[in-house]
């Protein structure tokens, strides 16, 4: 997996697989989701990311 941010058009993008994309679908106005063809999720993308509280990435630390 791996994450990629566009700071001029606040879009973040998690690629999950290198599958060819097949079908994509909008949950709503600002996610949308793209599909491989065995139904497994190829990547995910979030519009305006940062106003969304999607970006940055926040990772905590297990003690």
């Amino acid at each position: 997996m791996r994450t990629t941010y566009d700071e001029a058009d606040d879009i973040m993008v998690l690629h999950l697989s290198e599958k060819p994309i097949v079908k994509e679908v909008s949950q709503d106005w600002n996610t949308h989701i793209s599909y491989a063809d065995d139904g497994t999720i190829v990547e995910v993308v979030i519009l305006e990311a940062s106003r969304q509280g999607a970006w940055p990435l926040l990772c905590s630390q297990v003690a």
